[in-house]
């Protein structure tokens, strides 16, 4: 029969016996790395040399990101939704949808007073301004419009711009009506 002390383990073998403490560590260490090279093995610190930081583990094995950022890592609420969106096909309708969310900080405070989106299609933005003079002056700054909304939501999700005046009362009363030259001064 055997004794049950000869499973345990009896401490370091006679040659590493005046060896105490961190030294033993870095000793028995360098020993399993110098083992493990003769077999063709290349061991570096927590690395092996055929994994990349990047690479997602596939094996089982922990693998370390080092310094650098890595997709395990925690992200920002704003990548993941972006992430999300471009993955489900989203991401046209979100950018289309931030060019009316955004408007204040893309054009400006003053002209956001002054003009709003209405509408957003085959990338045309249809630009309502409040007056004639202010749809004027929105004409001619088009191109630095243009240029800031491509910097803020993205290159192609707005094309070119309809810039129109408000809207002019209408004489239509009911669903029919006669073609003509339309109401006229009759009292003069």
């Amino acid at each position: 029969m055997t004794d049950p002390t000869d499973d345990e383990p009896k401490g370091p073998p006679p040659e590493l016996a005046h060896i105490r403490g961190m030294d033993l560590v870095r000793r028995t260490l360098e020993e399993a790395r110098g083992a493990a090279r003769s077999q063709g093995k290349d061991v570096g610190h927590g690395r092996t040399s055929t994994s990349s930081t990047r690479v997602p583990n596939r094996g089982g094995r922990r693998r370390w990101s080092g310094p650098g950022p890595d997709a395990r890592d925690p992200q920002t609420l704003g990548s993941l939704t972006s992430q999300l969106a471009k993955s489900r096909g989203w991401a046209p309708k979100v950018a289309e949808g931030s060019v009316f969310g955004q408007w204040e900080t893309v054009v400006g405070e003053q002209i956001a007073e002054h003009a709003n989106p209405t509408t957003l299609r085959d990338g045309i933005l249809t630009v309502e301004a409040e007056s004639t003079a202010w749809a004027t002056q929105l004409r001619m700054v088009q191109p630095q419009l243009l240029a800031k909304i491509a910097a803020a939501v993205g290159d192609g999700v707005v094309t070119s711009l309809k810039i129109v005046g408000p809207a002019a009362p209408t004489w239509r009363k009911g669903k029919y009506n006669v073609p003509g030259r339309g109401p006229r001064d009759t009292y003069g």
